[in-house]
């Protein structure tokens, strides 16, 4: 019934800067921009290589969403790397705190944690 997921919406508090983290830092590649004057709002629709998609988009006067590990809703997007290892240290080298190295003890593959720009918990795990 359900492929795959299509995509994540993400909105975001400064839209220059996450659009540059999203696209340049993280590499997605920019399918397309919308501004919508009357709301004052950008989406720009991001994707991986296997089609996936991000959506992000900006609201004036969005409210803060609680940030601690164990609250509710959604805890984190994940992404499948090959080497968690090597974009750990890509990640660091464009000033990016990334947490230690772990293991996940149910799978045994190595995954972390780095933060978007307004401190969304992201994950890269090895596959």
């Amino acid at each position: 019934m359900f492929n795959r997921i299509h995509h994540v919406a993400i909105i975001c508090s400064d839209y220059p800067k996450s659009k540059h983290f999203y696209s340049q830092i993280l590499g997605l590649e920019v399918v397309a921009e919308t501004y919508r004057a009357e709301r004052d709002s950008y989406k720009l629709d991001l994707a991986l290589p296997n089609g996936e998609q991000i959506e992000l988009f900006s609201f004036p006067g969005a409210p803060q969403r609680p940030n601690f590990p164990e609250a509710q809703g959604l805890r984190h997007l994940a992404f499948e790397v090959d080497d968690v290892k090597t974009v750990k240290r890509y990640l660091e080298a464009q000033n990016i705190d990334v947490e230690p190295i772990r293991v996940d003890e149910l799978t045994g593959k190595m995954f972390t944690f780095f933060k978007d720009p307004d401190a969304l918990p992201l994950e890269i795990y090895q596959i």
